[in-house]
């Protein structure tokens, strides 16, 4: 699994002119799935991204996490994080997982997310054509992968 965080001042995802989800101070969390991943994947980044501290202190330094804040989460579903570009110009979707994978991993994921924060998260439509609209705040953007994690 691959994930962009974004730490955002608010955001919100509309499918069909129509609002799906919004968030206040948080993350965006843009979520790549492959062929090879598990729930163990998304356990780990579950476990990364609720303890991320990206967050400013009193002292303005980044030491509180999602969970400090009391902030949300809106995850979207982004098959192109899985992007081949080695070959040509045109990316290759080779490495994204089908969707009998995909969408039972990302509804694992969104509700671990839940369990591990105690409230909702914001989603965006799993194969559906979105329009994400956020501030960023910092910016503070931050790259995980399940299949890199040192």
């Amino acid at each position: 699994m691959r994930v962009v965080i974004q730490r955002v001042n608010h955001a919100s995802v509309t499918i069909d002119e129509k609002v799906k989800a919004s968030i206040s101070n948080g993350y965006v969390v843009l979520l790549g799935i492959c062929n090879e991943d598990t729930t163990e994947d998304a356990d780990w980044l579950v476990k990364k991204i609720i303890n991320l501290r990206v967050f400013d202190d009193d002292e303005g330094i980044m030491n509180r996490s999602i969970m400090d804040i009391d902030g949300e989460i809106l995850v979207v579903s982004q098959f192109t994080l899985y992007a081949g570009y080695k070959k040509g110009n045109r990316p290759s979707w080779i490495h994204a997982a089908k969707h009998e994978i995909a969408i039972p991993l990302y509804e694992y994921f969104c509700k671990k997310l839940e369990e591990e924060q105690g409230k909702a998260v914001g989603t965006g439509e799993f194969g559906a054509y979105m329009k994400i609209d956020l501030e960023n705040d910092g910016p503070v953007t931050i790259c995980m992968d399940t299949h890199n994690k040192e």
